[in-house]
């Protein structure tokens, strides 16, 4: 989720973006991956913007991960693999503040190889830095800021300011979903009006996204549970045939016990068969084991 909120703010605000990382406000339009050539690793938490020179490469952590250098280097290589004049500007932008040693990491380095990249670690920047321009008034919650709360309503102030209303919903739902990193549910809603970020795009996008993960994960639980009912149902078919070249014709009220039973009861009762000898053998096993 924090990864969508900030690809929507990087994309929609391209400009402040640049104005804050490269100090220029020049106009950056978004590099799919699929135009590097090679499959990417990880395209769900990639942002590639470019221009006629430049080429930025942005990622947003909430965690650190080991992964990271040879993430921008690999990406480096592919850039100038298809874009060789081009420059390139890679950042790792922390959104959680962490003791980890990998959050300080700013290169990648192997015998023969050195690859520098920018590492943003927000807590440990300053909010006036921030809330200089609307696309990034979001991330100056997560800024170096003793009093958070006290930020997320300036923040809220220099919002209800923005002319446009489509932004104003759009950054004030950015805002409210990234805040949830560094402050309690209640405390944004008491601060930030929800009923005007419901009309945002940003919220409806990650609504859509609960119910399509909602209905992924019903399909996956609906294939999942047909996948043991045909497993138990194979193990009902089988002991039923072996019950009945031992014991004979199997009644209509024991064969639905037996439909009853549960996988693992059923694999105890096909090494139990070999055992009976009557049909009595087979109703006191189920007598003593159905209850289980």
């Amino acid at each position: 989720m924090f990864d969508n909120v900030c690809k929507f703010l990087v994309e929609g605000f391209s400009q402040d973006f640049a104005q804050w990382l490269l100090g220029e406000p020049i106009g950056l339009t978004q590099l799919s991956p699929s135009e590097l050539s090679i499959e990417p690793i990880r395209a769900d938490a990639l942002i590639l913007l470019a221009s006629e020179q430049t080429v930025v490469h942005l990622e947003f952590q909430t965690q650190p991960d080991a992964d990271i250098p040879f993430r921008m280097v690999d990406y480096r290589l592919r850039v100038y693999r298809r874009y060789p004049h081009k420059q390139m500007y890679q950042a790792v932008i922390y959104l959680k503040p962490s003791r980890s040693e990998l959050v300080q990491k700013t290169a990648f380095v192997i015998p023969g190889t050195h690859h520098e990249f920018a590492v943003i670690r927000l807590w440990e920047c300053p909010p006036e830095e921030l809330m200089q321009f609307p696309g990034l008034l979001p991330l100056a919650v997560l800024s170096q800021t003793a009093d958070k709360a006290q930020t997320l309503r300036e923040i809220a102030q220099r919002i209800e300011k923005l002319p446009n209303q489509a932004e104003k919903r759009n950054v004030a739902a950015a805002t409210s979903i990234l805040a949830g990193l560094v402050l309690e549910k209640t405390v944004i809603q008491n601060i930030l009006r929800e009923d005007n970020m419901r009309e945002s795009v940003i919220y409806q996008d990650i609504v859509e996204q609960g119910i399509q993960q909602g209905i992924q994960q019903g399909i996956q639980q609906g294939i999942q549970q047909g996948i043991q009912q045909g497993i138990q149902q194979g193990e009902v078919t089988l002991i039923l045939r072996l019950l009945s070249r031992r014991l004979g014709a199997i009644p209509d009220a024991v064969a639905d016990r037996i439909q009853s039973l549960s996988v693992i009861q059923l694999e105890t009762l096909a090494e139990a068969l070999l055992d009976f000898n009557q049909p009595d053998d087979l109703v006191r096993w189920l007598d003593s084991n159905q209850s289980r």
